[in-house]
């Protein structure tokens, strides 16, 4: 529950910046008539984005058991992916993301009403696609048949909204770009762990060889159904018994991209900065002598 909890309020999050700069952008320009067309798009991508993963859920029931695994493991790594690359962006991009979206709203302000409504749709529209792909592909790696999953994903986007509403009024400042890279860091632990059952979909869908190769079995110390086990696996989608190949995803996946993603931001732009500035410092003056 607790990692839908975090897909929901970081997810959320995201959009609620975007709609909280938006809006506040026209109030403060007195381009209120501009608010209903906005929402319009707003409204459209919410929409979009809850029909999107009642296709995932109700479609892929009528599907046999192979297609079913074959469908959830492919887009779990499609998820991931996803994911991975909102995460990385979202860290790069968290300081400069309101000059961004007045620069497009200013565009679009000039274009008319239709691109308005495109504008927002954008916005809103790929944070609710990724978070609905995303949620599918946790709920379906957490395969435990109870509501707790979407419970958590619902107060997730609850606190994002009532977040995003304080930032609009001016009642809580934050630091964007750290709470980004704590919740981001998180996020990739809980993607590691969607892409290694996602793995294993794909194995149960005879995709990939090696279902009976379990590289170790602790099912003895942590039961699945035990209330630890089941907090193991709805935080980090932990199995007792995996197979080699989910361990090796899982390891070759986490440990290089939560490297990455943990690294000073501009590391290595500003090393090459340092060097180019000590060759330009190392070459003859080319001043003329008298």
């Amino acid at each position: 529950m607790f990692s839908n909890y975090l897909i929901g309020l970081r997810e959320g999050l995201e959009a609620s910046l975007v709609v909280c700069i938006l809006v506040a952008y026209l109030v403060k320009t007195e381009r209120r008539d501009a608010l209903k067309p906005v929402w319009t798009g707003i409204a459209v991508a919410v929409a979009l984005a809850l029909g999107f993963g009642c296709a995932l859920e109700f479609g892929s029931q009528e599907l046999t058991f192979q297609a079913q695994e074959a469908l959830g493991g492919s887009l779990s790594v499609v998820a991931v992916g996803l994911v991975t690359w909102m995460v990385f962006w979202m860290r790069r991009t968290a300081r400069h993301l309101r000059t961004e979206l007045h620069g497009r709203l200013d565009a679009a302000l000039a274009m008319g009403t239709g691109a308005l409504v495109a504008t927002a749709f954008l916005a809103v529209g790929r944070e609710g696609l990724e978070t609905a792909l995303f949620v599918w592909a946790s709920v379906h790696a957490a395969g435990d048949g109870t509501p707790r999953p979407l419970i958590g994903v619902a107060l997730g986007l609850a606190s994002a909204v009532f977040l995003g509403w304080l930032f609009y009024r001016g009642a809580l400042r934050i630091n964007l770009a750290r709470f980004f890279t704590w919740t981001g860091g998180m996020l990739v632990v809980v993607a590691a762990g969607v892409l290694a059952y996602g793995f294993h979909d794909l194995q149960e869908a005879d995709l990939l060889p090696g279902l009976t190769n379990r590289a170790f079995d602790i099912s003895g110390t942590i039961p699945p159904d035990s209330w630890y086990g089941t907090l193991l696996k709805g935080v980090f989608n932990f199995q007792p018994d995996p197979t080699v190949l989910q361990v090796v995803v899982w390891l070759v996946y986490l440990v290089p991209v939560l490297t990455l993603f943990l690294a000073p931001v501009g590391f290595a732009s500003g090393k090459g900065k340092v060097k180019a500035a000590d060759d330009q410092g190392s070459q003859p003056s080319k001043t003329p002598q008298a």
